[in-house]
């Protein structure tokens, strides 16, 4: 018998909680032997809860329990969270964890912290949800030079435009009805400037590339600026607007490393991902492209990501999961800004088009629409000039 704890009772704790106990059986198969939810640490009452019996407010109860030998973190943030997490791992427990933003930040040193200490750090849930992404990337794809990764990381944005794409709604009033639907929080700015996106594109970055990319150096751009007319201009020219966590890998072996709204071919797989869903791609050197799809959030999704990673914990504890990256020296993370991509840009007045090099162009009224040939954002800015730039977004 494996005794575990859960530290925060909410939404994905509480999952974790339930599936745990539905699926017992299975759990123990997969993982040798039996494993119990011994103790749940939250400050709220749940008098209801049929765990009520588990709950405790004092997390060194845990802390100090040596039957207790993984704790799932599921509270958030980087405040108590970073803190029971670190006691846990200097406990000599293994921490599993859904928390992208303590991932992104920390993750370096948890991770070092609990090679030091031989237990594992294991966050599979940290990004899309319940999509297998973090063990793929770390096992499946081991054998591969991962050059690119890209995806739809957010449900709350793509639910967004995907209204807006599809039924012409206006931003704003997509926004209420996502809030009113439980899709976004009432602050969506975590979800809608791009930071949760920025997180985990972080995350992901650090297990492709293998050395630390920090959320806060990196361009994160949101979802506020577009309206129904470059939804329709983007349509015209046969693409659709898509905001992407993306990270590649440049030929002298510097990383960038950004989020923002690209436009995409309609015929492109991950163009096709629709309201709250979640795709992630992968191009490895061997692989060539795939991508994994399904639900990036949610109570029950979020929570068999969890319960996988509690399974390898336990299975892993003699000898810890190899899971980790290293720090990143000056430079490592290029500048997005001197990245050539292709560009769609929407713009009134005078422009130098012969550097912005048109591959395809419209005309509206007064405004212009053009589909570039690849330029650096320093380029295209120096081709636009005094123009009056009304949209710009990168293309895939």
């Amino acid at each position: 018998m494996v005794n575990i704890a859960i530290l925060g009772f909410g939404t994905v704790g509480s999952g974790v909680a339930e599936v745990m106990e539905e699926n017992r059986g299975r759990i123990a198969l997969a993982a040798g032997e039996e494993i119990s939810v011994k103790t749940i640490v939250d400050v709220r009452d749940f008098p209801d809860s049929p765990f009520r019996d588990r709950l405790t407010r004092d997390f060194s109860a845990v802390e100090r329990d040596p039957d207790i030998s993984v704790v799932v973190e599921t509270i958030g943030g980087v405040g108590v969270a970073y803190d029971f997490t670190k006691r846990s791992i200097l406990a000599g427990k293994s921490v599993v964890t859904s928390n992208k933003e303590l991932v992104a930040v920390h993750g370096l040193e948890l991770l070092a912290l609990a090679k030091e200490k031989n237990v594992n750090y294991l966050f599979e849930a940290s990004v899309g949800g319940g999509i297998p992404i973090i063990r793929p990337i770390t096992q499946c794809l081991a054998a591969n030079e991962i050059d690119e990764i890209y995806g739809i990381l957010n449900g709350t944005t793509n639910y967004i435009l995907t209204r807006m794409i599809g039924e012409g709604c206006p931003f704003d009033d997509v926004l209420r009805d996502a809030q009113r639907l439980g899709y976004a929080e009432a602050d969506p700015s975590a979800d809608v400037k791009g930071y949760d996106a920025a997180r985990k594109i972080c995350i992901l970055a650090d297990l492709c590339f293998g050395k630390n990319v920090d959320p806060a150096a990196i361009s994160v751009e949101g979802i506020g600026g577009i309206d129904l007319t470059d939804v329709e201009r983007a349509g015209e020219l046969g693409y659709r607007i898509k905001l992407l966590g993306r990270a590649y890998r440049l030929p002298d072996g510097r990383v960038t490393a950004y989020v923002a709204p690209h436009l995409i071919e309609k015929d492109k797989l991950i163009a096709g991902v629709k309201g709250v869903m979640n795709g992630i791609v992968v191009h490895g050197n061997a692989l060539g492209e795939c991508m994994f799809y399904g639900a990036g959030a949610g109570k029950r999704p979020t929570a068999s990501a969890v319960a996988a990673d509690v399974i390898d914990a336990v299975k892993h504890r003699e000898r810890r999961r190899m899971v980790g990256w290293e720090p990143s020296e000056p430079g490592f993370l290029a500048d997005v800004r001197d990245m050539a991509v292709r560009w769609y840009v929407r713009f009134e007045g005078a422009a130098d088009e012969s550097s912005l090099e048109p591959v395809k162009t419209l005309a509206h009224g007064g405004e212009r629409v053009f589909v570039t040939g690849r330029l650096t954002a320093r380029e295209l800015d120096a081709a636009l000039g005094d123009a009056k730039v009304l949209a710009r977004f990168r293309i895939l």
